[in-house]
């Protein structure tokens, strides 16, 4: 049976408010250029197959570690975003992360809460990993769950990243569980399923607009799933 739950943290529990694309927008066009939420998402899946190698020319391998690498990478990525926006201001990059840097910009799901509860009401235990910059945890505590969480484990306070199977492992040692034990939440399948199962744990894919309808494996859209499928794995 599980005994305890991890959850990935950016757009499993928490997400730019009130969207990526609509938050993008609004900063584009507070300064005056128009650039419609659609505009954005239309930039979002055309980058999207090339992500990793648009990553990989920032010269940033790991961009949660340190404020400069999280500053060069998501600079870098946000410039690549205006480009294809025909947006020719070199500050607006910096402005962007300065937003995304923001606590403030950010709300949980409607669906965490009760989610959490539910698990508790079961007996689960609960747990986080997440690539996530190290300002996570004072956002968590902001939003009011940070201490629902017995067992945290943050790329950008750790130093390590998921896929790298050493953040699964310390999440199990802290937690003093065996991995068949464990179940971990996430919304993607290279970064949260695959690495996860890989080390032994459950997994689920968590796939709330159904980005992966051909997923294979454990799959909800919603977390109000997820209690009930903890408590029969």
């Amino acid at each position: 049976m599980i005994e305890i739950v991890f959850l990935d943290a950016g757009e499993t529990i928490v997400h730019p408010h009130p969207s990526f694309a609509e938050l993008f927008a609004q900063t584009c066009e507070r300064d005056g250029y128009q650039v419609s939420p659609d505009d954005v998402r239309g930039v979002q899946e055309r980058l999207a197959p090339h992500l990793l190698d648009i990553g990989e020319s920032s010269g940033i391998d790991n961009p949660t570690f340190s404020p400069e690498a999280s500053f060069t990478f998501w600079t870098h990525l946000y410039g690549r975003f205006c480009e294809e926006l025909a947006i020719d201001d070199v500050q607006m990059p910096e402005k962007l992360y300065r937003v995304f840097s923001s606590s403030e910009s950010y709300r949980l799901f409607d669906d965490v809460v009760p989610a959490l509860e539910a698990l508790a009401a079961r007996g689960l235990r609960l747990g986080l990993i997440s690539n996530f910059e190290g300002w996570l945890e004072k956002m968590l505590v902001e939003l009011e769950v940070g201490d629902l969480f017995e067992v945290s484990v943050i790329s950008g306070v750790e130093g390590v990243e998921k896929p790298d199977p050493a953040i699964y492992e310390l999440a199990l040692d802290r937690a003093g569980v065996r991995p068949g034990r464990a179940l971990h939440v996430g919304d993607a399948p290279k970064l949260d399923v695959e690495p996860a199962t890989a080390v032994g744990l459950r997994a689920v894919l968590l796939d709330r607009s159904g980005r992966y309808p051909d997923f294979e494996g454990l799959r909800i859209k919603s977390l109000e799933e997820l209690p009930p499928l903890a408590a029969k794995l």
